[in-house]
């Protein structure tokens, strides 16, 4: 019998103090945004963000979850900044996402996000295809507003990931193609799609929330050179890079439980149905991890995965127990748990604001808790 994973619920409010303070801080930027796209247009981008229904009535609360922009904030707390001077590069961090997910849940096929129709379903593809696209080009905008030393470089930043975004997306659909996918390709393929944006988020976080350049020149300037900061104002290039990689293990390591909650997952919690990823045949971790154990049931999931048709809940149900018993699950998180401690090791040696450092703690545990 299979058991259902959900993410634990139950954290401290201490925890998600970065997301509280981007749920307050964000909308209204979003909502200043998605006003410069015209009534149609900005509707559709208002539904996908969350901040309005389909007829374009404003919805109570925040929209999305908006861990991406908290992040930010925290990372530029974590510099010595304030929650403001990251609310730029959290509301860019955010439109990409969204395009994002609009655009793969065309690719994908997938109905239902958030536990109500996703975009390309209330509103067709061509409008949805569009809204994605206004999207991006409203988060090269709205950080482009922001006049700040690291402004430019992070545009560069913010259009390297766009690229990383890109190429993982295509490599998860080459893999719905291919019978042989190797375990470091699926990792490579998450750093992609997941990693890049969190990254991109902690980076532009910390680049925008120098607030104590002179004080870090006098500290670290030895450590890492007269220029370390001259192209992003404040904080060591050293710092930005342990920020982007940092988030870059995270992003890894929440897609990774992601991906597991795809097959295990609790459907009031995820709000796609149960199984959706196999029914896709999706290569996600926990499935090539399955394939390549070398195990009867790896050599089972094999076969049935390569059938051709729409699977049965039987057959899912199959599935769903022989990617268990190759050992699918165990492995994919204990490489969540892996990429976690890759994350902390490299802000560990940090000297960081203590308070926007539990935060981080914080939230990072609040996100990966689960049980099983």
């Amino acid at each position: 019998m299979t058991t259902t994973t959900t993410l634990t619920p139950a954290a401290p409010p201490a925890a998600w103090s970065g997301v509280t303070r981007a749920r307050e801080l964000l909308p209204p930027l979003l909502r200043d945004g998605v006003a410069r796209l015209g009534d149609e247009l900005g509707r559709i981008c208002g539904y996908q963000l969350g901040l309005c229904d389909a007829d374009g009535r404003p919805v109570p609360g925040a929209g999305g979850k908006l861990i991406r922009p908290a992040f930010s904030v925290l990372c530029a707390e974590a510099v010595g900044g304030e929650a403001a001077d990251a609310l730029p590069a959290g509301a860019a961090i955010e439109l990409l996402h969204n395009a994002s997910l609009i655009h793969d849940d065309i690719m994908d096929g997938d109905r239902v996000r958030r536990h109500r129709p996703t975009t390309w379903v209330r509103f067709g593809v061509p409008r949805a295809i569009l809204a994605g696209d206004a999207l991006i080009a409203l988060g090269f905008e709205t950080l482009a507003d922001r006049r700040h030393p690291a402004t430019a470089a992070s545009i560069a930043d913010l259009a390297r990931t766009l690229r990383r975004l890109a190429i993982g997306q295509g490599d998860d659909l080459r893999f719905e193609r291919e019978r042989e996918v190797g375990v470091e390709e699926c990792l490579a393929m998450l750093g992609g799609k997941t990693g890049a944006l969190l990254g991109c988020a902690c980076r532009l976080g910390a680049a925008h929330g120098a607030a104590h350049g002179a004080e870090y020149a006098a500290k670290y300037g030895a450590e890492y050179g007269a220029d370390y900061g001259a192209e992003y104002g404040a904080v060591p290039m050293a710092w930005l890079d342990r920020f982007e990689a940092f988030g870059d293990h995270l992003g890894v390591a929440f897609q990774l439980i992601d991906d597991v909650l795809g097959i295990w997952g609790d459907p009031a919690v995820t709000g796609k149905p149960v199984g959706s990823d196999l029914r896709a045949r999706k290569k996600s971790a926990p499935v090539v991890a399955a394939l390549k154990a070398g195990t009867a049931a790896s050599a089972r999931l094999d076969r049935l995965y390569a059938t051709p048709g729409d699977l049965t809940d039987h057959q899912v149900a199959v599935l769903t127990g022989l990617v268990e018993e190759a050992g699918g699950r165990t492995w994919t998180l204990a490489e969540a748990d892996r990429r976690i401690a890759a994350a902390w090791e490299l802000l560990d040696p940090l000297d960081l604001d203590p308070v926007a450092r539990q935060g981080l703690v914080g939230l990072t545990t609040a996100l990966t808790a689960r049980h099983a």
